[in-house]
């Protein structure tokens, strides 16, 4: 059998340990090094208490056919359409023969999609829409000034040298400076103009003024259902019962029922490599003070790039250099237990304890540091234990490890994360906090400035090991999304499988401006 030892078990790294065990016919001895306990990398679910905390909040929902196959063999749909069913007690909207969400654990629920834009302690509607409302909320001047800075926009395109430029662009400088440029510099740490444009292309793709106009327009005619969609604008997404998590502890399962070992606690520290032959021939890994290596017939890795070359042996000094130089934003949360928020539902979703809908609410306020903050219970009913006397909110905050944010003791954060909920009125007072639980997670976020513009050097490099593959968010120092993570590992086991060494394939996974969706 061909010994396969993949780093990491996060969505790449356990999609390509089942691909293999699942495709390769008893081929492949597989075994998967995760450094921590759980399983899903950044997609892992906390479960604090009987309350669950979505590390960053995860959408399923993919324009690729082969991901969403995968997702509905994993997990089965639910099939109701209307938001919380179960909850709000529409059983009579669940698909006949369908599973059952209070029964099964096993199963995807779908999802409503609301996530809207906090400015100026008004409600902004995320990706912006042409509604009553917006132009209600900016008021007639400033809604002047954003019409006539975006006509401007178009008649005078910038040079896209950096993330700046790309913005404005497509929304205008008034709009930009708004929505966009206060929020992206909390979100890295660097102002727009220091980040390459690429970043946009890849998470925002074709969105703009123009593709909100088509996709209002585009749904009064016959036939909408078909109508092409960007990533941004969707309305609906899938969601496992129990959160992400899971999907990849179901997945983790199933891996070890097929006879492929994973081994938690398991730091991968060096890829043993022969440049002459150029190969990849064992990889070690520390678990318990003790460091132990495994021959390896293919090494798949879903560690970050930076790691990755530091523990490879006799890499080109310029490589090294580069790949050492590559940042990452980290990420800390606070979960808090509160009996309700200072939010009212002014829509015409229906929800629980008549809560605002939003999955998470970006937080676009100058006077503080907190980014985006997350309301699980609308997520999924399951994620919170007294559903109906308590709402569970993550506070989510980025920053960089060893930063003054980041060296906060659990407890200095705590008080930090409610003074700004307090102060932006959210709840009336640090003792409406019931309970509360603080997750820290180490290079969430690949980030495009820095080393960056020299990255195709080190990934060069990395493919002159025809048995090296590198997968995933981190492993691509990629900003991906589950099914683009998932992709590079089923085009990584296409590759094995087929005896191919080219990987232009699996680089180029979300590297298309745009992509179609059919329904």
């Amino acid at each position: 059998m061909k010994k396969a030892v993949i780093i990491g078990a996060g969505p790449a790294g356990l999609t390509a340990a089942y691909e293999l065990l699942k495709r390769g016919e008893g081929q492949f001895k597989v075994t998967v090094l995760e450094e921590s306990l759980f399983m899903g990398g950044i997609s892992k679910t906390v479960n604090y208490k009987g309350n669950r905390m979505d590390m960053g909040g995860h959408r399923f929902f993919s324009k690729v056919d082969r991901v969403n196959e995968w997702w509905e063999n994993m997990l089965p749909m639910q099939g109701a359409p209307a938001y919380d069913d179960i909850i709000l007690g529409n059983k009579k909207k669940l698909k006949k023969g369908g599973p059952d969400p209070e029964k099964e654990d096993r199963v995807m629920l779908n999802r409503n999609r609301v996530s809207r834009i906090l400015f100026n302690s008004k409600f902004f509607d995320y990706p912006i829409s042409l509604k009553p409302e917006t132009f209600m909320n900016m008021g007639l001047v400033t809604t002047f000034q954003v019409g006539m800075s975006y006509l401007f926009s178009l008649i005078h395109k910038r040079p896209e040298r950096s993330l700046e430029d790309f913005y404005i662009n497509r929304f205008g400088k008034k709009l930009y400076s708004m929505f966009f440029e206060h929020y992206t510099e909390n979100l890295w740490g660097r102002h727009p103009r220091d980040i390459d444009p690429s970043w946009g292309a890849q998470r925002v793709k074709g969105l703009s003024i123009v593709a909100i106009i088509k996709d209002v327009f585009s749904k009064m005619l016959p036939g909408s259902g078909r109508r092409h969609v960007e990533t941004s604008l969707i309305e609906a997404f899938s969601y496992p019962k129990l959160g992400p998590g899971e999907l990849w502890d179901v997945t983790a399962s199933d891996i070890e029922k097929m006879g492929g070992e994973i081994i938690r606690e398991a730091k991968a520290v060096a890829v043993n490599t022969d440049g002459e032959k150029g190969e990849a021939k064992s990889v070690t890994y520390r678990k318990g003070g003790v460091e132990i290596t495994l021959d390896a017939d293919y090494v798949i890795s879903s560690m970050p790039i930076k790691d990755l070359v530091a523990g490879m042996n006799d890499v080109p000094r310029g490589v090294r250099e580069i790949a050492l130089g590559l940042p990452y934003r980290d990420y800390m949360t606070l979960g808090i237990l509160v009996p309700k928020i200072n939010l009212k539902n002014e829509t015409r979703i229906r929800t629980v304890s008549d809560i605002v809908p939003d999955n998470w609410v970006y937080v676009h306020e100058r006077s503080v540091k907190l980014g985006r903050f997350q309301i699980y219970n609308n997520w999924s009913p399951y994620l919170v234990k007294d559903l109906k006397n308590t709402l569970w909110i993550g506070l989510e905050y980025f920053a960089n490890e060893g930063d003054k944010l980041w060296s906060l003791s659990d407890e200095q954060f705590t008080r930090f994360a409610i003074s700004e909920v307090v102060k932006m009125g959210l709840i009336d007072s640090a003792d409406d906090v019931m309970d509360s639980h603080v997750e820290r997670v180490k290079k969430a976020y690949p980030a495009y400035f820095d080393s960056y513009d020299r990255i195709d050097e080190v990934v060069s490099y990395l493919n002159g090991f025809k048995n090296l593959f590198c997968v995933g968010r981190n492993g691509q120092h990629r900003y991906n999304n589950i099914d683009h993570s998932m992709m590079t590992s089923f085009l990584t086991v296409d590759n094995i499988l087929e005896g191919r060494t080219e990987k232009s394939n699996i680089w180029n996974v979300n590297t298309e401006k745009e992509y179609h969706e059919n329904k």
